[in-house]
């Protein structure tokens, strides 16, 4: 027998020292920075309508999103100026008002749809996953990354980014700076992917569907994919929405295997119960968006209440845009050095190489 000790597990970490540990907080406490994450996307909203109002009168704006206008917001307060720390418990629940979202968006989604474009979301995300994970796990030691930051980024990077990240940070028992330099690199990559994406889908002038499917199989953050598809356009919002939610089901199968393959090495906890395992880390919010999509397929909401619905969806976006930007700090960004970054950035342009080339063929005549 080796003589070579199991680590013991390792006690809970908190990866951003800046955010408060989870733990229940009371409403009131969550109130300041939700107000906040609205007053952000509200703001974005005005200045999309005040460069209406301009460019109808003849003066130079920019032509921005609503969506867009948020994240820059969102940007520049969290880089700029020190947020005071009532605040940051609300703003914490960007993600909660985006899960949210995208459940009540299924409303614009009949049955068929979604087998349809979540079939071929299905068939598409298999082969993305066998190929990204096994170039990320190569770039990684070509640049001699830690293994289990190579197993973070390659987990991040090919599932749902820094969901998946936590997700497998205490499966694999990873060290909290793999940990924090895995989600920093995938913050970063997924704040450069919404400029690019839409930019590359215009020079190549990809329809919405074509484009939101690409977005969902592509970028790595749910909230980044669901923003870049609705900068591009409402359909490709949508359709974004649904090829990540497909992408996203895979998270807990994903960080099983890693999750097995390192406590065969000793140095993770054993999985004694996979399937309630899997159960665990899957993304109950996926439940929700096939509920919401049966109902509205089987006649249940009336014409109204499909419209009602869908203004719910738009208003629980607001805050998770405005969230988008202010989680992304540059510093946080830079102190992580250039590996993890390079290797992140390699991995995802072969993953956007590969996934729009498998979308035009798949998309060449399943829209037409």
């Amino acid at each position: 027998m080796s003589s070579q000790t199991i680590p013991p597990p390792a006690p809970a970490r908190r990866i951003r020292p800046d955010l408060p540990p989870r733990r229940a907080l009371p409403l009131l406490a969550l109130l300041p920075g939700t107000l906040f994450l609205f007053a952000i996307g509200l703001a974005g909203k005005s200045l999309e309508s005040f460069g209406h109002y301009l460019r109808a009168h003849h003066h130079p704006f920019p032509q921005v999103e609503y969506v867009l206008w948020a994240i820059i917001l969102g940007l520049v307060l969290s880089n700029l100026f020190t947020l005071p720390r009532i605040l940051l418990p609300g703003i914490a629940t960007y993600e909660l008002w985006l899960k949210l979202g995208i459940v009540l968006v299924a409303a614009r989604f009949i049955l068929s749809d979604v087998l349809r474009i979540g079939g071929l979301s299905l068939l598409l995300v298999g082969i993305e996953l066998v190929l990204s994970l096994s170039v990320m796990t190569l770039l990684g030691r070509i640049f001699r990354l830690s293994p289990k930051l190579t197993s973070l980024l390659a987990i991040g990077s090919s599932i749902c980014g820094v969901t998946a990240i936590m997700a497998a940070q205490s499966a694999i028992d990873s060290a909290e700076e793999d940990t924090s330099t895995a989600i920093a690199a995938i913050l970063a990559l997924g704040a450069l992917a919404l400029f690019t994406f839409p930019a590359i889908g215009h020079a190549l002038h990809m329809g919405q569907q074509t484009f939101g499917l690409w977005t969902g199989l592509a970028v790595d953050n749910t909230a980044e994919a669901t923003v870049t598809g609705a900068i591009y356009g409402d359909l490709a919002g949508r359709i974004a929405i649904l090829a990540k939610t497909v992408r996203s089901s895979f998270i807990g199968f994903a960080v099983l295997g890693y999750a097995v393959y390192w406590a065969a090495q000793g140095q993770a906890a054993r999985v004694e119960r996979k399937a309630l395992f899997l159960w665990q880390k899957f993304p109950k919010f996926i439940l929700g968006f096939a509920v919401i999509s049966l109902l509205a397929s089987i006649g249940f909401f009336t014409p109204g209440q499909l419209t009602s619905l869908g203004n719910l969806s738009r208003w629980a976006f607001l805050p998770a845009f405005a969230g988008v930007g202010l989680r992304t700090r540059v510093r946080d960004l830079v102190r992580q050095g250039w590996r993890p970054i390079l290797v992140g950035v390699l991995g995802e342009v072969f993953i956007a190489l590969l996934t729009l080339g498998m979308v035009l063929a798949a998309c060449h005549g399943a829209f037409r």
